[in-house]
């Protein structure tokens, strides 16, 4: 289920950087409970972040279009501190980074 909820995560793309939010390494977490609560762990690139509003309304759209997601509940997290080595391969080549 885990592989699934990160899937759906992948269409959240940060409208900055024009890469989803899964593979510039910004979920942390995600949990499904037997509920349907689905609860998300994730930090931002920046602290002051103007996005933080649209990128968390993403996650919740893209996970509650999930049948087994009832609800969503994103939880900002600071630590450990979000640096460019989080990101995956993908986003590296994404962003010219090496």
């Amino acid at each position: 289920m885990r592989e699934k909820l990160l899937a759906a995560l992948e269409a959240v793309i940060d409208p900055e950087l024009g890469v989803d939010i899964v593979n510039l390494g910004l979920i942390y977490g995600v949990d499904l409970n037997e509920e349907g609560l689905c609860e998300v762990e994730m930090t931002l690139t920046t602290m002051g972040c103007p996005l933080v509003y649209v990128l968390t309304d993403q996650v919740n759209k893209a996970l509650t279009a999930l049948p087994e997601v009832k609800d969503t509940s994103v939880k900002l997290v600071w630590y450990p501190a979000w640096t460019p080595e989080r990101m995956s391969r993908y986003a590296r080549i994404a962003l010219g980074i090496r």
